[in-house]
């Protein structure tokens, strides 16, 4: 009996590791998602304004240039901030 214990107490156990694993990896997809949000919110936001925009049959000429601009702003954060302006002193 002691030894069918033991072994659902395993089966348990690998289940919860199981899912904690799985808890882990959703966060740092959760967390990887918002980075990337941040870091081109404003474009998504314009571009998303956009295409309401045209769908309800609208100019969506100022959304579009917003657009532009932001994704101009985040290649030259990204240019700033990235691996390709990393220097070797």
């Amino acid at each position: 009996m002691s030894r069918t214990f033991s072994t659902a107490r395993t089966a348990w156990q690998q289940r919860g590791q199981g899912m904690t694993e799985y808890i882990i990896i959703v966060a740092l997809i959760g967390v990887a998602a918002i980075a990337v949000y941040q870091f081109f919110g404003e474009t998504i936001r314009a571009q998303t304004s956009g295409i309401a925009n045209e769908v309800a049959g609208k100019s969506a000429k100022t959304a579009i240039t917003a657009a532009g601009a932001a994704a101009a702003k985040a290649d030259g954060e990204r240019k700033t901030k990235g691996l390709d302006a990393y220097e070797n002193k």
